[in-house]
C-alpha cells in the first residue's frame, strides 16, 4: 500500500520512527508529511525520514488555530492529490489530516494517548480505525462515537519508541552538564494547547523553589523562544537555558529529577525510571494516572505540595524501565488490520 504519515508534532517523529521502519520491512510504500512547529522537522531530517513540510501551528488564540489547520487541511489534500493513489492515511490525532483526507475519501487511522482533547471529536469520528492504549475507559471511547472502532495496545506509547534505547554512560560528561550537581530537567506548560487554556502559575513556583538549592542544575528546556526569553530574565543563579538541542531520551536518563507542565516529556523520563514530577494543571490522562498510580510519576497540584520534590541524586540503576521490543510490530498490525 501508499501509506501516509503525518508528522504534527516533535515527540510524533519519536513515536512513528519504529512503526515506520516496521511498516517498510513489510513492504509498503511510505509518504511522510511534517508540519513547521517545535523540532519537529528537524528531528525527522535528524533520523532520515524523508518528509515534506507543509503548514505550521496555529498559535494561541482558537480562532487562529482553526484557521490554521483548515489551511493546513487544505494544502495537505492538494499535495495528497499530486501523490500515486494513497491508500491509508495515519498519524497520532492530526486534525488536518483527518480533515483532508476525509475530503479525499482515504481511510483515515489515528493513534492517541490524551482522552481529554476536545478535538479527539473531530479526528475520532472521521476515523476508520482509533488505535489508543489499553488504559483508556470505554465510556471516554464511547462518548467520542469510537468504542465500535477501537484497538487496545498494551503499554503506552513512550514504552514502544524507548524500547531500543541505550544509554550514554558519558552524556553528562560530553554536554558539560556538571555531574557533581543534581541535574534538574524542567519543561514549562504548554498554555496554547487545546486542552490547556489557562496559564499554570504553579510552575513558576517551582522555579522558585528549585532556586533554593545550590547542589542543583535546573535546565530549562522551553517550548518556544518568548518561554526561553522569560526564563533568562529571571536571575536564577542554577538556571541553565540551553541554546543546543539535546538528545532527548539520554538528556532524561541521565537526569535525577524531571518535572514538566506537559505530558509526554514526563512519560518518557517515568518509563526510564528517572524521578518525576507532573505539574500539569488539566483534567489527568488515563496515561498519567497509570503512572502515578504505579508509582513511577508524582503529581503535584497545589504551592503546598512542592516539598514532595527530592532535589537529591537518583539511584545509580533505575528499576521502572520496561522494555517491550514487540510493541511496534504490535500497534503496525492494529494500523493496518482490516
Amino acid at each position: 500500500m501508499n501509506i501516509w504519515i503525518d508528522l504534527a508534532n516533535s515527540p510524533q517523529v519519536l513515536f512513528f520512527r519504529p512503526i515506520l521502519a516496521e511498516l517498510h520491512k513489510r513492504g509498503h510504500n511510505l509518504l511522510v508529511t511534517s508540519r513547521d512547529f517545535a523540532q519537529t522537522i528537524a528531528l525527522a531530517n535528524e533520523y532520515g525520514i524523508a518528509n515534506t513540510p507543509i503548514g505550521q501551528h496555529g498559535g494561541k488564540k482558537w480562532t487562529d488555530i482553526i484557521g490554521r489547520n483548515a489551511g493546513r487541511a487544505s494544502d495537505l489534500a492538494h499535495w495528497a492529490k499530486r501523490q500515486p493513489k494513497i491508500n491509508l492515511a495515519v498519524s497520532h490525532n492530526s486534525y488536518s489530516q483527518a480533515l483532508a483526507a476525509a475530503w479525499l475519501r482515504i481511510p483515515f487511522v489515528t493513534l492517541m494517548d490524551y482522552e481529554h482533547q476536545p478535538l479527539n471529536h473531530l479526528s475520532f469520528r472521521l476515523a476508520k480505525r482509533v488505535v489508543v492504549p489499553n488504559c483508556f475507559s470505554d465510556d471516554m471511547l464511547h462518548t467520542f462515537g469510537a468504542l465500535s472502532k477501537t484497538k487496545k495496545y498494551p503499554g503506552i506509547k513512550e514504552e514502544l519508541y524507548l524500547a531500543d534505547f541505550q544509554s550514554d554512560p558519558e552524556f553528562r560528561l560530553e554536554q558539560k552538564l556538571d555531574v557533581r550537581k543534581v541535574l534538574v530537567i524542567v519543561r514549562p506548560p504548554a498554555p496554547w494547547a487545546a486542552y490547556h487554556r489557562f496559564e499554570n502559575t504553579l510552575f513558576d513556583d517551582v522555579l522558585s523553589y528549585l532556586a533554593k538549592f545550590e547542589q542543583a542544575l535546573v535546565v530549562f528546556l522551553p517550548r518556544v523562544k518568548e518561554q526561553a526569553d522569560w526564563a533568562n530574565q529571571l536571575g536564577m543563579q542554577n538556571l541553565l537555558v540551553p541554546e543546543k538541542t539535546f538528545n532527548g531520551p539520554n538528556l532524561l536518563y541521565s537526569a535525577d529529577v524531571v518535572i514538566s507542565g506537559g505530558g509526554t516529556m514526563n512519560r518518557e523520563a517515568a518509563v526510564l525510571g528517572t524521578p518525576t514530577y507532573t505539574v500539569f494543571k488539566g483534567k489527568l490522562g488515563a496515561v498519567d494516572r497509570f503512572l502515578i498510580d504505579s508509582g513511577r510519576m508524582t503529581h503535584i497540584s497545589e504551592f503546598s505540595e512542592l516539598e514532595k520534590i527530592k532535589v537529591v541524586k537518583k539511584s545509580s540503576s533505575p528499576q521502572n524501565f520496561i522494555r517491550k521490543l514487540n510493541l511496534a510490530n504490535q500497534v503496525t498490525s492494529l494500523i493496518l488490520q482490516k
